[in-house]
């Protein structure tokens, strides 16, 4: 599980070390895709091929599904981090998700996300006043 939050810079080949509390989940391989909120989704690579299949069983005759799969697919990077931890971050996922030399990587449960680090701080200073509201809407789902 990739929990906390941390903040590496990347370098000028648009490379970032990976928190090393988090290496270990990454070292078979992982996948660097879009996400929601103009960030970027890091999964260890069965996790995200797992994801996949579950996706690729939905009906493709839904244009919700097309499109869901296309953008997430079409914006997935395989990658490997070398011995420093370090992983590269491809130039077209680096523009997505408006990444310069500031990031925050946080844990997310099953993934690892890289924000831009004025981004991350404005969605998070925006979803504070909802989520001290949450506690009660997810209290049936094994409450917090």
């Amino acid at each position: 599980m990739f929990l906390g939050t941390y903040f590496p810079k990347l370098d000028d080949k648009g490379r970032l070390i990976l928190p090393a509390k988090f290496r270990d989940g990454f070292e078979a391989g992982l996948v660097v895709t879009r996400t929601q909120e103009r960030a970027l989704a890091v999964y260890p690579r069965a996790a995200f091929e797992e994801k996949m299949a579950a996706l690729l069983s939905a009906p493709s005759t839904v244009k919700q599904v097309r499109d869901y799969q296309r953008m997430l697919m079409a914006g997935a990077s395989d990658e490997v981090p070398d011995r420093q931890g370090r992983v590269t971050i491809p130039p077209h996922l680096r523009s997505y998700a408006g990444l310069d030399r500031e990031v925050v990587v946080i844990g997310a449960g099953d993934r690892a996300e890289i924000w831009d680090a004025e981004a991350w701080q404005k969605y998070s200073e925006a979803s504070e006043a909802g989520f001290s509201e949450m506690d009660d809407e997810f209290a049936g789902v094994g409450g917090l």
